[in-house]
């Protein structure tokens, strides 16, 4: 199964509680910490969810 590498490079400051809550369940901290999860459909769904704050690569 394939590997997707997420990078958080936008600020969560100012942004709503679920999405929040949605970036520190992948795992992610500050700005330009990055993640490596499998390629589900969970985690296609949580990517979605806050893809104007992350950045996304298939390893």
């Amino acid at each position: 199964m394939a590997k997707l590498n997420i990078k958080l490079v936008r600020s969560l400051i100012g942004r709503r509680q679920d999405q929040i809550d949605t970036v520190k369940a992948l795992g992610l901290k500050k700005i330009n910490s990055e993640a490596v999860h499998e390629d589900t459909p969970q985690i296609r769904g949580m990517i979605e969810k806050v893809i104007h704050l992350i950045q996304v690569k298939e390893v």
